[in-house]
């Protein structure tokens, strides 16, 4: 469901860029929670998304972060997205 849902984020392109902070904060989760499947997937998801933002992301954080949610993004959509997000400092 979950990856049905960030599908349909990436087919519908520029119309829906402007990404709320739920959604941006899910792909984070989302792409943290690799590797995990079933209870432990499902533990992963709802203490991270409960979770409170940090109060400042070190760079290496936010590169990370950042690497995460533009993850399908290519060229000068990626080097946009990437800027936007790096200059945020509180961190995604």
């Amino acid at each position: 469901m979950i990856v049905a849902a960030l599908a349909s984020l990436l087919v519908c392109g520029p119309a829906l860029a402007a990404e709320t902070a739920q959604q941006s904060k899910m792909k984070t989760c989302n792409a943290d929670a690799a590797g995990k499947t079933g209870d432990e997937r499902k533990a992963f998801m709802k203490e991270c998304l409960s979770a409170k933002p940090a109060k400042a992301a070190t760079p290496q954080e936010r590169m990370k972060a950042c690497n995460a949610q533009a993850t399908g993004k290519t060229g000068d959509e990626r080097k946009a997205f990437m800027k936007e997000c790096l200059s945020n400092k509180a961190g995604s």
